[in-house]
Formats: structure tokens, C-alpha cells, sequence
């Protein structure tokens, strides 16, 4: 039996029909009591001074949905708990194209909103060996801190994170926009 071509990454992720490593994920923006968002810092395992910021989430399982995918994800990587009906969304969709590990990878996205206790804490206890090795680590960014850093050059994936934060900080208006951000 031949394995899975996986490219490294992992077996979420297929060729698509150009070819190129594909996979849907789920994302969820996690808000505190504060209205701070909690990102993860990662970087490219093939060029480890990239380094970007990004909600957490990640790949859909086989057959899973991108709701239970995002709950599941925010179990993994952060060890707190969000019931189902806790999810809010999908707020967002998202389609990039970007380089991970030397590899031209294309993932389309459903982004869900949350609000946590921020009292609890937050762990990488459930971190894959490959999330281990390209995660650093874990923050609850101020808007306003995120702006500034965003302005200052600090990479944010979405690009727009800071902008759709601010505008469901009062709530969800039901309305999902989609981003493209599918050009290298």
C-alpha cells in the first residue's frame, strides 16, 4: 500500500487539481472578557525567521464539518473548551495561497467567533509534533496593541484580522465576507 502524499504537512492536506497542496480548516477568533483576541506565533519550517501571527484552527478532518472542526481545534490548541452552540458563525470565509515549508499550499477557510474566560488557562499541551515544531507561541493582543503592530510590519493572517475584530466586538450581524488572499 502506497502512503498518502502528504507533502509534509500532513494528511489533511491533498493535492488539488492544479497539483497543489490543498485542505479546508476551520479558524475560530477567540475573544476574552477584555476583548482581547488570542493569536498563535508561528514560522515557516523552511525559513524559520518568518514568522507570522494567526487565530487558532486548523485542518478539517475526513468528513468532519467546519463547525466540529473548530471546536476541536480550540481543544487541541488551546486546551480551553467551547461548546458547540457557544460558535458564532462562520463570520468569515478565507482562500490563501501562500509557502509553508518550500511547499505552494492553497487552504480555504471558515472563520467562527468565541468568547472565553480569561481566566482560564490557555496550554499546548495538545500541540501535534509538527505544531510543536513550528508554533512558538500563544498571546491575548489588545485591538489597539494588534493595530499598532499590524501598522508597525507584524504579519497577521488574515490580513484584515484587526479590522473584522473590531467590527464583531459588539456582535455578529449575520453578514459572512469573504477574503481572497489567494495570490503569492
Amino acid at each position: 500500500m502506497t502512503e498518502p502524499l502528504t507533502y509534509g504537512l500532513g494528511p489533511e492536506w491533498e493535492p488539488g487539481p492544479d497539483g497543489v497542496p490543498f485542505r479546508r480548516a476551520a479558524r475560530v477568533i477567540l475573544l476574552d472578557d477584555d476583548d482581547r483576541v488570542l493569536l498563535v506565533r508561528g514560522h515557516d519550517a523552511g525559513e524559520v525567521t518568518r514568522t507570522w501571527w494567526f487565530t487558532v484552527g486548523g485542518g478539517l478532518d475526513a468528513g468532519e464539518s467546519a463547525h466540529d472542526g473548530a471546536v476541536r481545534e480550540v481543544r487541541e490548541e488551546t486546551g480551553l473548551s467551547v461548546a458547540h452552540d457557544a460558535l458564532v458563525g462562520p463570520v468569515l470565509t478565507r482562500s490563501a495561497l501562500f509557502d509553508f515549508a518550500r511547499v505552494t499550499c492553497r487552504q480555504d477557510e471558515e472563520f467562527f467567533l468565541a468568547r472565553v474566560d480569561s481566566a482560564d488557562a490557555v496550554t499546548d499541551a495538545g500541540w501535534t509534533l509538527l505544531e510543536r515544531d513550528v508554533l512558538d507561541e500563544m498571546r491575548w493582543w489588545e485591538l489597539d496593541e494588534l493595530e499598532s503592530a499590524v501598522a508597525a510590519g507584524t504579519v497577521v493572517y488574515p490580513l484584515a484580522l484587526p479590522t473584522l475584530v473590531r467590527r464583531l466586538l459588539d456582535g455578529w450581524d449575520g453578514s459572512v465576507e469573504h477574503l481572497d488572499e489567494s495570490s503569492l
